[in-house]
């Protein structure tokens, strides 16, 4: 595994297996939380990587619930016995109880009762960052729950960003200026690129969501396949033209 730290805060952990797969160790002043936990071959490695950062691990974030971001939750939980968090819209899906877009049946990828919701105490934001997105002059439509900033937690920011999944989360980590962008996005030697179509069940909502950039400006974002894209703004609209 191969470990890269990107910003003051955070450090990607990767790996190539026939495709990219990118995982985030990010620090706070209480602890480590890990965005996703890949394949299950990656447990050993996180694990090694986060027994040498001397902070506990507290939490386990996802930004969606498929088998490549899941895959190593049950190994390392069996050393740290940490509680794991989805948005609440994600979970029926990643519990088998309902099947996630443009798959034919319902599959689970965690254990019922696992993954916890993301906390989301203020019911005002998802109208208030439809009205931001509306006010940008992007042209864009922004649909119920875009752009919705849940609360921040370990340091992140998580913001619904649905499309590639119902319930998909990318998380914002405002002091770096760093948007862990899970699979919103893939990234091609530094070019943002869609997400892959065979595992996204709604590619116009998921464009829609990327305008998440517009919004925030990172100066990083990072992708699960792909790796990292630099000040990704100056990419955005010719990303959004490309797929209008």
């Amino acid at each position: 595994m191969k470990i890269v730290r990107i910003s003051e805060h955070i450090w990607a952990c990767k790996i190539w297996l026939v495709i990219p797969i990118t995982v985030w160790i990010v620090k706070s002043e209480q602890g480590l939380s890990l965005v996703d936990t890949g394949i299950s071959l990656m447990a050993g490695g996180l694990l090694k990587q986060m027994q040498q950062m001397d902070a506990p691990l507290e939490r386990i974030l996802l930004t969606h619930g498929h088998s490549d971001h899941v895959g190593s939750i049950k190994k390392i939980r069996q050393q740290l016995h940490v509680p794991v968090f989805a948005h609440a819209e994600e979970i029926p899906y990643m519990e088998g109880k309902l099947p996630y877009p443009r798959r034919s049946k319902a599959e689970a990828s965690v254990d019922i009762g696992l993954v916890q919701p993301l906390a989301d105490s203020s019911e005002s934001n998802a109208s208030f960052h439809a009205e931001q997105a509306s006010d940008s002059g992007t042209g864009q439509e922004a649909r119920s729950g875009d752009m919705h900033a849940l609360d921040i937690i370990g340091g992140l920011t998580p913001y619904l960003t649905p499309g590639h999944s119902p319930g998909h989360v990318a998380y914002y980590h405002q002091e770096d200026n760093v948007l862990l962008a899970g699979d919103l996005f893939t990234a091609n030697r530094g070019k943002l690129k869609k997400p892959m179509a065979m595992f996204t069940g709604d590619m116009q909502q998921a464009i829609e969501s990327s305008s998440i950039i517009e919004q925030l400006k990172p100066k990083v974002l990072s992708v699960c396949h792909g790796g990292e894209v630099y000040s990704p703004y100056e990419q955005y609209e010719a990303f959004r033209l490309a797929f209008k």
